[in-house]
């Protein structure tokens, strides 16, 4: 299903369920926003859900986000049918 993405804007891309709590926070039935696949691979390779909780609940709050903004700056550049590699960042592996 194409769709437009909360976060980044774009169009015709498959988006999937992003809890705005995480779910293992108590969002389960709380609040949602549709993420293209690569945002919401993004959010959760940069921040745990602990950080996640406590930050960045709302799409506003992850726009607003230094490192989320500089992804979301380059990824409205990508065709909407690029498939493209997400990887954690170097902070949340540890190094």
């Amino acid at each position: 299903m194409s769709s437009v993405c909360e976060l980044c804007g774009r169009s015709d891309v498959e988006t999937t369920i992003h809890h705005l709590l995480p779910k293992e926070m108590g969002g389960t039935f709380g609040p949602t926003a549709n993420l293209c696949i690569p945002c919401h691979k993004q959010v959760h390779a940069l921040y745990t859900n602990e950080e996640i909780a406590g930050r960045l609940t709302t799409i506003c709050e992850m726009r607003e986000d230094e490192r989320l903004a500089k992804f979301i700056k380059w990824v409205r550049k990508q065709p909407s049918t690029k498939i493209m590699k997400i990887r954690k960042s170097n902070q949340r592996k540890g190094k």
